[in-house]
């Protein structure tokens, strides 16, 4: 098989522009309801603006002429306090709307997102399951997602905030003071340039963090469902060591992306309260050498407010600019699974349920009538000829290799006739395991043909080529259900006493009675509480439901002991009846009653024929079986 590498390390960081456009498009339907949050933003930002100014209004239109006059009639200024009160609860109701209406926009376009993620992930090919561990390919999942969510919840809605309060409070600003504005602009400039200094070099190592997220993810992952071999042999200290070098990269990614992140509000603050106390010492003069004329007392506090109020949403960007950097990062990884090329097919032959005529032609029928016919339309004339599935396949010349350069099959060709039983005997490594991978089209030839009942499988489509065979691995694949529902996932439309004929034709009938609750026994993590005969025998019954036309056995019985291989062997051999059957064994009791048995060596057939013919050549078989060469 080919070897795991990791993906995207050391590749250069798509254009940020690019992913967050691309981002926003899954934004697209709720354009109405973000229409109402820029709405209310706008509310929110005044109301919070409306607060300074009021405070100078306060104080130069209704307390120092009431000093002045000594008035005790406090109407108005009761009427202007409900007025600014009343602005303040419709900026408060407003933020609480937009905040509501945010979350609900967050949820679904993450939704959305999650539900392209796995649709794309279904029509991945193989190879990149290959070429990614199951960890990091669930970090998209989860951490990856929930940046996502919290950039479009919070940082978006909290940085147009925080713009919108710029625009108002540079506005009020401009109308209190210019001579200040322009002092304040060289003083924003510096703020500005330092933000936009550290949110660049804090970019590269939140990329960084999520890459090494997924690797510790992925390894994490490996060693869960390696436990028990890593405590067979001792191994936790160097896994500890292997944990330890992985985490220590996270860690330096994160504490670096964090340092960056966090003296972003220190560094605002700080700048912040230098700006405010160079515009109190300029605002103060300007005020006393003019004698309030240029800039009245009122004025003066309002603007020291707003200036405050100014800084604000420059520092709530720059701490959003972090969220939204980690956002994106997490975005070019989802972006590169769903950018991943999808499996290629090409085909237009399907498989269609089919009924014999009197006179032996065949015609498709929409009831499943246990006979199926390969429908092949023709674009020339129109026309649509039914070719009968019997299980014939042939390998002619067949090249294959994993990667560029590596070749792993070299001429192969064989021939399995209908009700064939063929078998594969060889090395670990020598092909077998290929041979039935490019049978089910796993991953495409480069040179030879396959063929099956004389169609170039190329031009069957992949779901219905892959729908006339059924596998029995080594490694059982048991889902978190019921045992019933685990052999129904051979065919989805059967029924219980389908399901439980299958049971009986794989010999498993007789201990699912025996289990707490028979076939409604719930299994979890993968049958753990099964025995490896157990949890086989429930796949092989799984493979009988479906009844294919054709059989894949990759070394159904290798991991299970003698006695339980015996009861597995008649389940598969009741299976295997009148059907054309591929088995790969190292046990070669498993395949002496095959029709014909090749062995392969390097990705060569060097020696094929049945049982006694081997026997009688003395070959590498025959030294195999007598024990003068061991499978490796």
């Amino acid at each position: 098989m080919p070897p795991v590498r990791p993906r995207g390390d050391g590749r250069r960081a798509r254009n940020p522009g690019k992913t967050l456009t691309r981002l926003l498009s899954y934004m697209e339907k709720y354009i109405p309801i973000l229409f109402i949050v820029l709405i209310c933003i706008t509310v929110a930002s005044y109301a919070q603006t409306r607060m300074s100014t009021a405070l100078g209004d306060l104080v130069d239109d209704y307390i120092l002429p009431l000093i002045e006059t000594g008035s005790t009639d406090f109407s108005n200024l009761a009427r202007f306090l409900v007025k600014v009160a009343a602005v303040m609860a419709a900026g408060i109701l407003c933020a609480w709307l937009y905040n509501f209406l945010m979350v609900s926009v967050a949820q679904g376009t993450q939704k959305v997102i999650r539900d392209e993620m796995f649709t794309k992930m279904q029509k991945l090919p193989l190879r990149y399951f290959d070429q990614n561990t199951a960890g990091n390919i669930m970090s998209r999942y989860t951490s990856d997602i929930d940046t996502l969510r919290q950039m479009v919840s919070q940082s978006i809605p909290q940085c147009a905030a925080s713009i919108i309060s710029l625009i108002v409070v540079s506005v009020n600003l401009i109308r209190t003071s210019w001579v200040l504005c322009i002092v304040m602009v060289f003083t924003v400039f510096v703020i500005v340039l330092v933000t936009k200094t550290v949110v660049g070099r804090s970019g590269k190592y939140f990329l960084e963090q999520q890459r090494a997220l997924g690797r510790v993810n992925g390894y994490v992952e490996e060693l869960i469902r390696g436990q028990r071999v890593v405590k067979v042999f001792n191994h936790e200290d160097t896994c500890k060591q292997e944990f330890d070098a992985l985490n220590d990269e996270l860690c330096r990614n994160a504490y670096t992306a964090g340092v960056y992140a966090n003296a972003m509000g220190p560094i605002n603050n700080n700048l912040g309260y230098i700006q405010y106390a160079i515009l109190a010492v300029v605002g103060g003069v300007l005020a006393v050498s003019t004698g309030g004329k240029a800039l009245e007392l009122g004025a003066l506090m309002s603007f020291m407010l707003l200036s405050r109020q100014f800084n604000m949403p420059i520092a709530q960007i720059s701490n959003q600019l972090n969220a939204i950097v980690l956002a994106l990062a997490g975005a070019e990884r989802i972006f590169d699974l769903m950018d991943e090329p999808p499996e290629v097919d090409d085909g237009y032959v399907t498989l269609v349920n089919a009924e014999i005529g009197p006179d032996g032609s065949i015609r498709e029928s929409e009831k499943r009538t246990g006979q199926w016919a390969w429908k092949h339309p023709h674009q020339a004339d129109g026309t649509v000829t039914y070719t009968l599935l019997r299980g014939d396949i042939t390998m002619d010349g067949v090249d294959f290799s994993y990667v560029p350069d590596k070749q792993v099959l070299y001429d192969i060709t064989l021939y399995a006739k209908p009700g064939q039983k063929l078998a594969f005997v060889g090395a670990t490594g020598a092909g077998k395991t290929t041979i039935t991978n490019l049978i089910n089209r796993f991953y495409d030839i480069e040179d030879g043909k396959i063929r099956y009942d004389g169609i170039n499988i190329n031009k069957i489509k992949k779901a219905d080529l892959r729908r006339s065979l059924g596998m029995v691995l080594q490694d059982v694949n048991l889902f978190t259900g019921t045992v019933m529902e685990n052999i129904r996932y051979g065919k989805l439309d059967a029924t219980d006493e389908e399901c439980i004929e299958a049971a009986k034709l794989a010999n498993a009938h007789d201990f699912i009675t025996r289990l707490p609750d028979g076939y409604d026994t719930m299994l979890t993590n993968n049958g753990a509480r099964l025995s490896q005969g157990q949890r086989q025998l429930i796949s092989i019954a799984r493979a009988a439901v479906a009844d294919p036309p054709v059989m894949i056995l990759d070394e159904a019985t290798s991991s299970i002991d003698t006695r339980t291989e015996a009861l597995v062997q008649r389940g598969m051999d009741r299976l295997m009846e009148g059907r054309t059957v591929f088995v790969i064994a190292h046990r070669l009791s498993t395949v002496m009653n095959s029709d014909a048995i090749m062995v392969l060596d390097h990705g060569h057939i060097i020696e094929r024929g049945t049982h006694e013919q081997l026997i009688a050549q003395k070959g590498t078989y025959y030294q195999l079986y007598t024990g003068a060469f061991e499978l490796e």
